[in-house]
């Protein structure tokens, strides 16, 4: 495997299913040895990285629960001392628990906020100990951060919104290190989260300019594109890839 990232390192979290394990796979096939977290899904993560051992790719499945701040911090660790170091990291772990405000559990809340907004900082207090010049920090946000589009996703719609602000924030502070951090923010996309059919799925392509949902791997590819070589003069972006969602 030979590409843009050829003798590179990354680490992509919540990366065995959907958009992660998409975002792993295009990873693996433009070069990275790429290592990767789950939570429960053990079975989908030996799977994945079977395939990519399997075309010849460097690949490190490591269990890590988002919402303790050690897991992850372990989890930065082994990455970096399996590869001797880490170029980029991926922060894409993220949940959805929906509910209307009046009967919210604050232990949903406290969840939510632990994994979309805690984790990712978290991360990126790790792996600043094994990154140098020259690296590449992608937190996976959602237009949500724009538009939330319907009733039950307020809190959802809030560690969103946070991951963006935290994104400019962090572009801030590390620019002067060489290190660029931006943010990807997907619409409805077909994964776990927005089936590929039924009447959900329709409700939501009819809210899209182009009339779909999105695939995966096009989000994957954003994310390779920050990652790699052309993108070095990119960062504190929200790059949104949402078919036309907020047109």
């Amino acid at each position: 495997m030979t590409g843009t990232l050829s003798g590179k390192a990354a680490l992509v979290t919540g990366g065995s299913r959907g958009i992660g394990a998409a975002i792993v796979r295009r990873l693996a096939d433009e070069g990275a040895a790429v290592a990767f977290t789950y939570s429960a899904a053990e079975e989908p993560a030996r799977a994945l990285a079977s395939q990519i051992e399997s075309k010849g790719g460097r690949v490190l499945a490591l269990r890590a629960d988002s919402a303790d701040p050690q897991a992850v911090r372990q989890a930065v660790d082994a990455a970096a001392q399996a590869f001797g170091g880490l170029h980029v990291l991926v922060n894409n772990a993220g949940i959805l628990v929906h509910g209307l405000v009046d009967d919210y559990d604050i232990a949903d809340f406290d969840r939510m906020v632990a994994v979309n907004v805690r984790a990712p900082f978290v991360a990126v207090q790790a792996v600043l100990r094994h990154m140098g010049e020259g690296g590449r920090i992608v937190n996976i946000g959602s237009v949500v951060a724009d538009r939330i589009g319907f009733p039950g996703a307020s809190v959802y719609g809030m560690t969103k919104g946070a991951v963006r602000s935290l994104t400019q924030g962090l572009a801030r502070d590390l620019g002067p290190r060489g290190i660029t951090v931006n943010a990807v923010e997907p619409g409805p996309t077909a994964t776990d989260m927005a089936p590929q059919d039924g009447p959900l799925r329709d409700k939501l392509a009819s809210a899209m300019a182009l009339g779909r949902l999105g695939r995966d791997s096009e989000i994957a590819g954003m994310v390779a594109y920050l990652a790699g070589p052309d993108a070095g003069f990119v960062t504190g972006a929200g790059l949104t890839i949402d078919g036309g969602y907020l047109a």
